[in-house]
C-alpha cells in the first residue's frame, strides 16, 4: 500500500460546494463564473483586508473554487462527483462513510505533485482539492516541449487596478525558498509573468497568469480607462472646472461652455501603462453627466422663463 492510498483510506473530508462559494448556479456559464470570481476576489483581496484572517481564508476559497469551475476538465469531474455525492446523501449516506477513494486522483499517475504545489502557493489548496484534483494540472495545463524536458506550471493571480498601474509583487514559499515575484506595471487579464526556476525542485518554471479585478471607479479597455463625472447645468452651459479622480491622483478638468450631456473629454496619458513600454500610457475618457436642478426657487424659475422666451 502506498503512502498516498493509506492517506485516502483514513481521511475524512467535507464536500466543498464550489458553486455556493462563488454564489452561482450549477448551470452558470463560464462568463457568469468569471464575473462572480472577480467580484468576490476584489471584495476579499488581501490588499483590501490587511490583517483580516477571515477575508484571507475566503480569498483562498474563492480562488480554489475558480481554479476548478473555470477549467472545463476539472468542472466536469467535479460535477460528476457532485452528482454521485448527492445520490449518496439521498440514500442516507454521509461524509464519514462516502468512498472518497473512488474519486482520488493524487498519487494515481499524477501530473502535478500537490505537496510541492501546496508549498508553492502558500498552502492555498484544501485537502478536498488535493485529493480530488491532485493528479490534474493546476492553472490549465503542465507544459513540456520536445526540445527541452523543463516543465512549467501556471497559477492565476488576482491584482487590483491600482496594482496594475504601479506594478506590484507577490511572495511565494517554494519548499525551503521564498521567492518574490515582480508583476510589472501594465499587467492585465491574461498577462503571463514567467518565474524561471520558480517551480517545484527549482528545475521547473512558474507562470503567473494575471486576472485584473474590476474597479468601481473605472471601466477598462486595453490601456484606456473611462469614468463618469457629474456637473450641474450652469457649469455645462457657462463652462467651469471639476475634479476628476485618476490612478495618479485628482486632476482639474476644464469644462468648455456648452458641454453636452454624455460628452466625452479625453485626458491624454492618464490610462494604464503599456506592459512592454512602461513609459507609454493609455488615455482616460471622462463622460459628462449633467445633473438638472429639481427644485427651483421662484427667482430661478423666472430667469429660466426669460431665457426660454428670448
Amino acid at each position: 500500500m502506498t503512502l498516498a492510498s493509506l492517506r485516502f483510506n483514513i481521511i475524512c473530508m467535507e464536500y466543498k460546494d464550489y458553486y455556493k462559494t462563488l454564489g452561482v448556479d450549477r448551470s452558470a456559464s463560464a462568463d457568469d463564473i468569471k464575473k462572480a470570481f472577480r467580484k468576490l476576489a476584489m471584495k476579499y483581496h488581501p490588499d483590501r483586508n490587511k490583517g483580516n484572517k477571515e477575508a484571507e481564508e475566503k480569498f483562498k476559497d474563492v480562488n480554489e473554487a475558480y481554479e476548478v469551475l473555470s477549467d472545463p476538465q476539472k468542472r466536469a469531474r467535479y460535477d460528476q462527483l457532485g452528482a454521485s455525492y448527492s445520490d449518496w446523501q439521498a440514500r442516507g449516506g454521509n461524509t464519514g462513510n462516502f468512498n472518497w477513494n473512488d474519486w482520488a486522483t493524487a498519487g494515481r499517475g499524477a501530473q502535478v505533485d500537490m505537496g510541492d504545489l501546496n508549498d508553492l502557493f502558500g498552502g492555498g489548496f484544501s485537502d478536498f482539492f488535493s485529493t480530488i484534483f491532485g493528479g490534474m494540472p493546476v492553472g490549465g495545463r503542465r507544459q513540456t516541449t520536445r526540445t527541452s524536458p523543463r516543465q512549467s506550471y501556471q497559477q492565476k493571480v488576482a491584482i487590483t487596478l491600482d496594482e496594475a498601474y504601479r506594478g506590484t509583487t507577490r511572495m511565494f514559499q517554494v519548499e525551503n525558498r521564498r521567492i518574490e515575484v515582480k508583476i510589472p506595471a501594465g499587467a492585465k487579464t491574461g498577462t503571463k509573468v514567467r518565474v524561471a526556476g520558480g517551480g517545484p525542485g527549482g528545475n521547473s518554471d512558474l507562470y503567473l497568469v494575471v486576472e485584473l479585478l474590476p474597479d468601481p471607479r473605472f471601466s477598462i479597455d486595453g490601456q484606456d480607462l473611462s469614468t463618469e463625472v457629474k456637473i450641474d447645468l450652469f457649469t455645462a452651459v457657462l463652462g467651469g472646472s471639476v475634479n476628476v479622480a485618476t490612478l495618479s491622483g485628482n486632476v482639474t478638468l476644464t469644462i468648455p461652455a456648452g458641454t453636452q450631456p454624455g460628452q466625452m473629454i479625453r485626458l491624454a496619458g492618464k490610462g494604464l501603462p503599456d506592459v512592454r513600454h512602461p513609459d507609454q500610457y493609455g488615455n482616460l475618457y471622462v463622460r459628462i453627466k449633467v445633473e438638472l436642478p429639481k427644485n427651483l426657487t421662484a427667482k430661478q424659475r423666472e430667469l429660466f422663463e426669460k431665457i426660454r422666451n428670448n
